[in-house]
């Protein structure tokens, strides 16, 4: 039996598995209409690494994004319609988001390769190199669906029972809803040291290359405003911007540590506890090599200790509610 919460709720913690599907429905569609598109022989004349600027959704800032430099495979290839010229860049119909499957593409499409291209015979400027889906994509989004599913429905009664069960258990005044939900965040605050951990122990045995500082400043910016505010408040987060090559391939990162850059509302705080690189400096990289984009220049996680504190506090206060109320 489900626990009696609004059903907006729900609708909240489902939200984002519905517009991952509402965008895998939108691929699709275009994935049929692409298949129409007439065919005709093309031309590889560049192939190269590219920094282009994303646009992220981050709901921590009041613009509600931020702007982040990801590499991408820059592939441009010619073909002629209707005795006209075009050029285009797009190589697959799926969404490329940067940083993702780079040195394997440019090595598929090398300049001179002759590709088939596919274009849009209404908008001939409009083609692709390939236009399939990723295979098995609808099996592993079903798997997800299930997942998410079994996550969000089986927590909800899963805390239901819990809480009945603590209540039995804990004395009259202790208060058994906020014990559990404490428990809960202290839980996922420990998982989240653990992941961070095996990151670490991985990423000390990636490969080691040398990198150069192209910037590195602290970012200011003003945080998504808080209920009765119409302003947030100044953040401050370290930035950092390096490049290094592997293969033979430049790849430009901005993730000086394996985890985010912490922001604080305390300039001082983020000097002290981020490391401040001279712009033009050399610096090791360490490199994954299965995906060549993802790097960092701090691989260890000494601030990891800092994450179990917080669990054992955030315990600490599961404790006393059950205990105190």
């Amino acid at each position: 039996m489900l626990p009696d919460l609004p059903w907006f709720v729900y609708l909240m913690l489902l939200a984002p598995l519905g517009l991952i599907l509402g965008a895998a429905v939108y691929k699709t569609l275009q994935v049929r209409a692409a298949r129409e598109w007439p065919s005709i022989a093309g031309k590889v004349v560049a192939s190269e690494a590219e920094v282009r600027e994303v646009k992220v959704i981050d709901s921590e800032r009041e613009d509600g994004f931020r702007m982040e430099q990801r590499n991408f495979a820059n592939v441009i290839y010619e073909y002629s319609v209707a005795g006209q010229k075009l050029r285009n860049n797009r190589v697959s119909i799926g969404e490329d988001r940067g940083d993702f499957q780079l040195a394997e593409t440019i090595a598929k499409y090398p300049v001179g390769a002759v590709v088939t291209v596919y274009y849009n015979p209404l908008h001939p400027d409009q083609a692709v190199l390939e236009r399939e889906l990723p295979k098995g994509m609808w099996g592993c989004l079903g798997i997800g669906t299930a997942i998410v599913l079994a996550i969000v429905f089986g927590s909800a009664i899963g805390l239901h029972k819990i809480t009945e069960f603590v209540t039995a258990r804990i004395p009259l005044q202790g208060n058994a809803a906020a014990s559990v939900a404490f428990g809960a965040f202290g839980t996922v605050v420990a998982l989240f040291a653990l992941i961070l951990h095996r990151q670490a122990s991985l990423a000390m045995k990636w490969p080691v290359v040398t990198g150069t500082i192209k910037l590195s400043d602290i970012e200011e910016y003003c945080a998504a405003p808080t209920e009765g505010r119409s302003r947030g408040q100044v953040m401050y987060q370290r930035r950092v911007s390096y490049t290094y090559k592997y293969n033979n391939l430049t790849y430009t990162n901005t993730h000086a540590t394996l985890a985010s850059s912490v922001a604080s509302n305390s300039i001082w705080l983020v000097r002290k506890s981020t490391t401040d690189y001279h712009n033009g400096a050399t610096v090791k990289v360490w490199v994954n090599p299965d995906n060549p984009a993802q790097a960092t220049l701090e691989p260890h996680a000494g601030f990891v200790w800092v994450i179990w504190l917080a669990a054992a506090a955030i315990w600490g206060v599961a404790y006393y509610a059950a205990v105190q109320g």
